[in-house]
C-alpha cells in the first residue's frame, strides 16, 4: 500500500509541469471585452483597441448597447454578478450602486499608486470615479470626458447691423455672453417668430436626465446645489438661488422653438442645422456633426463657447460623460489584463490618439496641448469646460431622485403648472422623503 502511494506521488509529480500549463493556458488572457453605449465614443474606443491588440496581441471587443436599455442590462448583469464583460465604461450616476452592491472594484492603489490619478483633471476625477465625493477612493478612470457647452452662429453675432441693433437695446456689445444675464438678452433679442426663427435651444425632454442636465447648469451657477453636504435638500433646492434659476430656464425655453417641448441633443443639432436657432445647447460630444459641411449648413460660421457665470460669478457645467470600471466577478487575471488596458490607454500618448479620433480626453497634459485646442472649433471651449464641470446625485438612490427632478421641472418649465417656487418646494419635500427613507437624514 505504501509503495502504491508513492507511485501515485511520484507520477504527480511528473504531471505537476503539465498540470500547471494547463492552468496557466487557462489563465492567460488573449481578449477583453468592454461594455458601452451605442454612440460615435464606443466606435472611437474600439479602433483604440484595435490599435492594443496590434501592441499587445490582445483583442479588445467593444460591446455597444442603445442609451435606451444599457443601464438596463448592466443592471441584469450586475444582479447576476455576471462576467460577460470585463470593463464598463457606465455613467458617473451610476457609481454609488455599482460600488455599494459590489459590482466595480476599487481602483485606487492602481490609480493613486502608479500616478495615473494625477494625469487628469481634479473635477473628472472627482465626478467619474471617485465615491463617496471627498473619501479619496476611486472605482472608474475618466474616459468620455463630456459637459454641457453652447454652439452659435457667429455670422449673426459678429454682423454689423445685428450688433448696433443689439447695443442700441441692450447697452452693451453684442458678444460671446459672459453671464446668464447676457445669455438671456441675447435669446430675446434673437427671438423672431414672425420669420421662424428663434434664440435658443435648452434641453426639455422628460426622459432619464435630459431636462435636469439643462437645468442645472443654471442651478450651480446662480450658487445653488441639489443639497448641501449633509444631504439636506430642504431650504436648498427650493432656495431664493434656485428659484431665479429655474424661472430663468422656463425664460430661456420662451425663446425656444416650437416643437422643442421634448427635446433633447438630436433635436438641438436638428434646429441648428436647419436655421432655427442662434445658439444651442448640447453636449460636447455632439459638437462634431455641427463640424460637417455635409451636415451642417452653417458649419463654417459656427462658433462655440463654455457655460457662462451666475450672477455672483460662479460657473459651473452639467458633468456628462463616463468612466471605465472594472467588473468585480471576473477572475484575477482578467482583472490584472484589464488593468493593464488601462495603464496603456491613460498613457499621454495614447489619450492623444484617442482625442485625434474624437474622444473626449480628461489628461490634463493633452487639454492642454496646443494641438488638441485647435484640432476642433469646439476643443478650446470643452478644454476650459472641464475645469468646472459638476455632477447630479451619484448616491445609489439617483433614479427615484431623478425621477422627481425630471417630473418637477417638466411641469413648471414646459407644462406652465405653478410657480418656480411651488415646483420646487415640491422637489424638495420628495426628495426629502427618498433621502429619509434611504437613512441619509437625521430623525
Amino acid at each position: 500500500m505504501r509503495k502504491r502511494n508513492l507511485l501515485i506521488f511520484a507520477i504527480a509529480l511528473l504531471l505537476l509541469p503539465m498540470v500547471l500549463g494547463i492552468a496557466a493556458a487557462q489563465d492567460e488572457v488573449t481578449e477583453l471585452t468592454i461594455w458601452w453605449a451605442e454612440w460615435d465614443p464606443a466606435n472611437f474606443l474600439q479602433q483604440v483597441g484595435n490599435e492594443y491588440e496590434e501592441a499587445t496581441g490582445i483583442a479588445v471587443n467593444i460591446v455597444q448597447e442603445p442609451w435606451g436599455s444599457f443601464y438596463d442590462r448592466v443592471l441584469a448583469e450586475w444582479s447576476a454578478q455576471g462576467d460577460s464583460y470585463d470593463m464598463v465604461v457606465g455613467d458617473s450616476q451610476w457609481i454609488g450602486q455599482a460600488v455599494t452592491e459590489g459590482h466595480y472594484i476599487d481602483m485606487t492603489e492602481f490609480l493613486v499608486g502608479e500616478n495615473i490619478a494625477e494625469t487628469v483633471t481634479p473635477a473628472t476625477l472627482t465626478y467619474y470615479g471617485e465615491y463617496p465625493v471627498g473619501s479619496g477612493t476611486y472605482y472608474s478612470y475618466p474616459t468620455e470626458g463630456d459637459a454641457n457647452g453652447f454652439a452659435y452662429r457667429r455670422d449673426l453675432f459678429e454682423d454689423p447691423d445685428e450688433m448696433a441693433a443689439f447695443e442700441a437695446e441692450y447697452g452693451y456689445p453684442l458678444a460671446v455672453p459672459e453671464t446668464w444675464a447676457q445669455l438671456r438678452d441675447i435669446a430675446e433679442f434673437f427671438h423672431r417668430p414672425d420669420e421662424n426663427f428663434y434664440g435658443i435651444g435648452v434641453y426639455t425632454q422628460i426622459d432619464y436626465d435630459a431636462i435636469t442636465m439643462g437645468f442645472e447648469n443654471i442651478l450651480f451657477s446662480y450658487g445653488a446645489d441639489w443639497s448641501d453636504g449633509n444631504f439636506n435638500v430642504l431650504g436648498v433646492v427650493n432656495s431664493p438661488e434656485a428659484v431665479a434659476a429655474l424661472e430663468l430656464y422656463k425664460e430661456l425655453y420662451g425663446f425656444a422653438p416650437p416643437g422643442t417641448n421634448n427635446a433633447f441633443f438630436a433635436e438641438m443639432n436638428d434646429i441648428f442645422i436647419t436655421g432655427q436657432a442662434a445658439m444651442i445647447m448640447n453636449y460636447f460630444a455632439f459638437f462634431p456633426a455641427l463640424d460637417n459641411s455635409e451636415i451642417n449648413p452653417y458649419r463654417d460660421v459656427t462658433g462655440y463657447f463654455a457655460m457662462p457665470a451666475g450672477p455672483d460669478g460662479d460657473r459651473f457645467a452639467a458633468l456628462g460623460g463616463q468612466g471605465i470600471s472594472i467588473n468585480s466577478y471576473i477572475s484575477d487575471a482578467r482583472k490584472e489584463a484589464s488593468y493593464d488596458f488601462i495603464r496603456w490607454f491613460a498613457t499621454t500618448e495614447v489619450q492623444a490618439r484617442w482625442a485625434e479620433l474624437g474622444g473626449y480626453t480628461s489628461n490634463i497634459e493633452v487639454l492642454e496641448s496646443e494641438a488638441f485646442l485647435t484640432q476642433t472649433p469646439y476643443n478650446a471651449a470643452f478644454a476650459e469646460t472641464m475645469t468646472f464641470v459638476k455632477d447630479f446625485w451619484n448616491i445609489p438612490e439617483f433614479g427615484p431622485l431623478l425621477e422627481a427632478t425630471q417630473r418637477a421641472l417638466h411641469s413648471y418649465i414646459v407644462g406652465d403648472e405653478g410657480t418656480a417656487q411651488e415646483a420646487l418646494d415640491t422637489l424638495a419635500f420628495e426628495k426629502d422623503e427618498v433621502l429619509a427613507e434611504a437613512g441619509y437624514l437625521d430623525e
